[in-house]
């Protein structure tokens, strides 16, 4: 290139920057402000939670609930689940689109070659004679690069990159979910076994004061109606079986599903042992360190930095952009002078594009794009407010159930010794159904009523490591989570 092209190319530069205030986006910006998780505060709600800054789960939380058929159920989903498949794909689809971005900032280079053949008229025939055929050859190389003066096309890479970085962890935080699902259909199955086999003992409690009414009724004690009374009541507590089962099944089922398979490997699953309720210990510094965990916190987090991103990319092409084309070849109608000296060519066009006038177009592509940034931060503080309402929501809710069951324990225990008492008397031919059956009643209910708070405890400490992200790796986190300098611009 001779010093007079390149004073030109740099010339028409200048101008095209001169005149770059005839499009502008002057007046645009974005709203959105990202909370801090120091300003939120719940101190007073978390005053009794045990406090320490190395209590958080391993990347297996779930064998700390003490099973291991559940362990391996859980692999099994975490292998075979179509919710995984699902993030895999979504994840391989960001990092595509990341690629291509990418592939977006680098030249390109294109080879090229053609034969063809015409028939020349009158008017296309130098020697206007037409009638006359020829064959053209072509063999060249184009190459094409524009110049990222402002950074735009970095910009858009690192907003692909970011989008990319989000999927990732979406994938974790899918991970996460399904285990938590796994986890709590398991206790679920469990629960179900728990009411079944108390459905059973009920029964089996029935139809003995159904033999000890008979025996009343024939020594005269109770009358008929009396007996009918305690018949119905066996038919309620065989109901009761039939929908336990019913319920049991359907747990089987709802397992089955989580896992990626079909109905019958419900039907395979052992009776889960009693879960261990998770003991869990709060970090020193609740927001902070859930920011750091919650894979949901750091994907939203990332979207926030990619939006940004994607807004710094957009005023660029208010900008003059600069663009080289290049080509070399060569070019004959006589195939033995393709390759001679007279059949070689080059060209190079440097090009410099303004937009003076676009009808607004870059303007509201540059807004769509702030009301993109607003909307990530939107949603991100919902998500920060949303998390530490459920950290502190299932705390409290778990220790208000370890209350209820040490009560309700109390109150079994009692309707136990009633039970027992009244059966004793109404065998010795003392005392009345009714008696009886008040007493069995209130026994059944306290023990399921214990059934469930049980399993209430297991599912809100399974909650609870879902809340504060689970096990999801710090050493990943802190690889994957962008700074909070980037979210406060």
């Amino acid at each position: 290139m001779s010093d007079t092209t390149l004073r030109t190319g740099l010339g028409l530069v200048f101008a095209s920057m001169v005149l770059a205030g005839c499009a502008n986006y002057q007046g645009l910006a974005t709203d959105g402000v990202s909370l801090q998780a120091h300003h939120l505060k719940a101190g007073q709600t978390l005053s009794g939670a045990r406090i320490t800054p190395a209590a958080w789960p391993e990347k297996d939380w779930w064998k700390r609930l003490g099973d291991a058929q559940l362990d391996g159920l859980i692999q099994e989903a975490l292998r075979d689940s179509p919710d995984m498949q699902v993030a895999s794909a979504r994840t391989h689809q960001a990092a595509a689109a990341a690629s291509a971005a990418n592939a977006q900032r680098m030249p390109t280079l294109d080879a090229g070659a053609d034969v063809t053949r015409s028939r020349l008229s009158r008017s296309q025939d130098p020697g206007g004679q037409g009638g006359r055929y020829s064959t053209e050859r072509d063999i060249n190389l184009t190459f094409n690069y524009t110049f990222d003066l402002w950074g735009g096309q970095r910009d858009a890479w690192e907003a692909a990159v970011g989008e990319a970085r989000a999927a990732e962890v979406d994938a974790q935080a899918a991970r996460l979910t399904l285990a938590s699902d796994v986890a709590r259909a398991y206790s679920h199955l469990g629960h179900a076994f728990s009411v079944r086999d108390l459905s059973k003992d009920d029964l089996e409690r029935t139809r003995k004061m159904l033999e000890l009414s008979q025996r009343r009724l024939d020594s005269g004690i109770d009358s008929h109606y009396q007996y009918q009374q305690t018949e119905s009541l066996e038919a309620s507590a065989e109901e009761q079986l039939i929908n336990a089962q019913k319920q049991l099944s359907s747990a089987r089922i709802a397992l089955a599903v989580l896992l990626g398979k079909g109905p019958d490997r419900g039907a395979e699953i052992a009776r889960p042992a009693v879960l261990t309720p998770n003991a869990v210990a709060l970090p020193s510094i609740l927001p902070a360190d859930l920011l750091g965990r919650r894979p949901d916190l750091v994907a939203a987090r990332w979207r926030v930095e990619a939006a940004n991103k994607h807004i710094a990319a957009a005023k660029t092409r208010f900008y003059p952009n600069l663009n080289l084309t290049a080509a070399a070849g060569t070019q004959s109608l006589l195939g033995d002078a393709l390759f001679g000296p007279a059949s070689r060519f080059f060209n190079i066009a440097p090009a410099v594009s303004l937009p003076i006038f676009d009808g607004g177009r870059l303007r509201a592509g540059l807004d769509a794009e702030d009301a993109n940034y607003d909307l990530a931060v939107a949603q991100y503080n919902k998500m920060l407010v949303g998390a530490l309402g459920d950290v502190s929501d299932t705390l409290g809710q778990l220790r208000a159930t370890g209350q209820q069951i040490t009560a309700q324990q109390r109150a079994t225990e009692i309707a136990q010794d009633s039970y027992d008492t009244v059966l004793q008397r109404y065998g010795s031919g003392v005392g009345n159904y009714l008696e009886v059956l008040s007493i069995e009643q209130q026994l059944l209910e306290a023990q399921r009523q214990l059934a469930d708070v049980n399993a209430q405890q297991i599912d809100l400490s399974i909650q609870l490591m879902q809340a504060l992200g689970g096990g999801f790796e710090p050493a990943h986190t802190a690889l994957a989570v962008p700074s909070q300098a980037s979210l406060a611009e």
